[in-house]
């Protein structure tokens, strides 16, 4: 299996990083920059090519051809491995700091001798770069903040990866034990991003700890366990790992401890005990064994985070949770249109082969010139496009759209007569992110109340592990949301996941409808919906609550009553 195109990717932008670092040709630095442009527009496995593949790819030459079938053989390139050579590794740290492109680190490296994160953190605190030429006090507390974010998310990892690490490392405890190992943690609880990496096993723990030592996959780190709990690391995988030894007795309680929240195991049971508590009192082989204990339904490991979920469970009043299998359609997707890789009939067929009925089209707005936005012309023909799409494809529906970008002012990015034209619009910031929260509270607030709105795309902005998003007072946007019958997006993309599932839970108290939307720039992004069942699931999500879980004529009825209703209060 080779790497995938966006490691091959990752690896050329972080040469183009290094080469301006240094200062090398700009001629060769243009010409690899033009090279990632096309590579990303690419839908074809590129590991699966030939270098005479590669080099008839547009934007691809002999050089970076090589280049590409290096880094899927060895991960690298020789040239990247030199650059890294003559660089402190601290200052490839310094290049991840947002708001400060190479040209700044250099003058950080070169002139104030910074040669890492603390040592730039520790100048920021002191007033040091605000006194280097070309930086100034607003660029020093913008390095500050970045740093301190990039500080807390060192070592964590996005769903995603961390459910491939887990993954492989269960595979492999459990080839070594030659016993069943159960995962629990973060992964389990379907958090956002994840740490440690968490396992369980009834293996005698002597024997255990014996085995995995004389792995050569595994690093002990034996200063952070116990006689009954292994902790280390991979040897080749980003992440620590830890396995807990217990017995086949206490199963249960270790499975339901270690798979739920501090709030939760705090929640009472009766007078004089809490969940943490009752478990310690006794013991339990599975975790069904502990709701039945408790005259409860089994509360799902992901919704055990200390709300009202032990009461709803001990009345039978549990959420009916939203599954994978009630997804209809994917809405708020992007294809060749704009910046996506593949055609509105790839992407349509993709979500036919997942049995569903239904597809919300949403490529990017005008104002994203960026993203190849769409002008009033080329919606005109992508809509005839649709039109004869739907006559070919039909059951199957493909809904006309649009990712309006939320302009500075909160308006929509068309005139009235061309919002008009689409049969719904999800309306996202892309631009301006750096907004007090009465700004941007103001800024979400006008385009929720705009008649056309249908959607709110990633109400936040966050891209988790890299940027945190801007502050915004949820309770006014999701009111607002419910008022003007606005659905708020879950953008199941593991990078956002967002709206955050702790505001979720309020938005479904406010009778809000919810949307799984995988902001899909192509066919593979579409499996990102998993992502975002977890996120609802989480918030209590049902498939009743969730726009894109409807049938293809509900669907419909309460788009055209919706358009309906905003039609006659524009007209009053």
């Amino acid at each position: 299996m080779g790497l995938t195109n966006g490691r091959i990717i990752d690896v050329l932008e972080q040469t183009v990083l290094l080469l301006e670092l240094h200062e090398e040709n700009q001629f060769k630095i243009r010409g690899l920059q033009n090279a990632i442009f096309h590579l990303e527009k690419q839908s074809v496995l590129l590991h699966s090519l030939s270098l005479s593949e590669l080099e008839s790819l547009e934007g691809i030459g002999k050089g970076i051809a090589s280049k590409i079938v290096e880094i899927n053989t060895t991960g690298t390139t020789a040239e990247l491995q030199h650059l890294l050579s003559q660089t402190p590794a601290g200052v490839v740290d310094i290049l991840s700091v947002k708001g400060i492109g190479p040209k700044k680190v250099r003058t950080l490296w070169k002139e104030a001798q910074l040669l890492s994160l603390e040592m730039l953190y520790d100048a920021c605190l002191v007033g040091k770069v605000s006194a280097l030429k070309g930086f100034g006090e607003k660029t020093q507390e913008s390095i500050r903040q970045s740093i301190e974010f990039l500080m807390e998310q060192k070592g964590k990892h996005l769903i995603s990866d961390a459910e491939f690490f887990s993954s492989e490392i269960k595979s492999l405890l459990e080839s070594l034990l030659e016993h069943p190992v159960y995962e629990v943690g973060a992964v389990r609880r379907r958090m956002e991003v994840a740490e440690t990496l968490s396992f369980v096993s009834t293996f005698p723990a002597a024997k255990g700890w014996s085995r995995l030592e004389a792995s050569p996959l595994l690093i002990t780190q034996r200063e952070l366990g116990g006689p009954y709990a292994w902790r280390g690391k991979h040897a080749s995988l980003p992440c620590s790992v830890e396995l807990l030894f217990t017995d086949q007795e206490h199963l249960g309680n270790i499975l339901y401890l270690h798979s739920s929240a501090v709030q939760h195991l705090r929640l009472p049971v009766n007078e004089h005990q809490n969940v943490l508590q009752f478990l310690s009192a006794n013991a339990f082989e599975s975790e069904e064994k502990i709701a039945e204990a408790l005259s409860m339904k089994l509360i799902p490991s992901e919704y055990r985070e200390g709300g009202s979920e032990l009461e709803e469970a001990r009345k039978n009043e549990l959420p009916a949770f939203l599954e994978y299998s009630d997804l209809r359609g994917a809405w708020h997707n992007h294809s060749v249109w704009s910046d996506g890789k593949n055609t509105l009939r790839e992407m349509a067929e993709a979500c036919m082969a997942q049995g569903w009925q239904h597809f919300g089209i949403s490529d990017h707005s005008q104002t994203a010139i960026y993203a190849n936005g769409l002008q009033e012309f080329r919606i005109k023909q992508q809509h005839a496009e649709i039109d004869a799409l739907n006559k070919e494809l039909a059951p199957f529906k493909i809904f006309k759209g649009i990712e309006s970008d939320i302009l500075q002012d909160g308006s929509l990015d068309y005139p009235e007569a061309v919002l008009a034209s689409f049969d719904f619009i999800v309306a996202s910031v892309h631009s301006g992110l750096s907004m007090t929260e009465e700004k941007a509270t103001e800024r979400l607030l006008k385009a929720i109340e705009n008649p056309y709105t249908t959607m709110l795309g990633h109400s936040c902005g966050r891209l988790l592990l890299k940027r945190p998003g801007y502050p915004l007072d949820y309770k006014k946007i999701i009111d607002a949301c419910a008022a003007h019958e606005v659905i708020i997006e879950i953008n199941a993309n593991p990078w956002r996941l967002d709206m955050d599932w702790r505001w979720l839970r309020y938005a479904l108290s406010k009778g809000v409808i919810i949307s799984i939307n995988p902001d899909a720039h192509e066919i593979a992004g579409l499996d990102d919906m998993k992502y975002g069942v977890y996120v609802g699931r989480k918030a209590g999500l049902s498939a009743a609550q969730t726009f894109n879980a409807w049938p293809l004529e509900k669907i419909e009825s309460w788009l055209a009553a919706r358009k309906d209703r905003k039609a006659s209060a524009l007209t009053m």
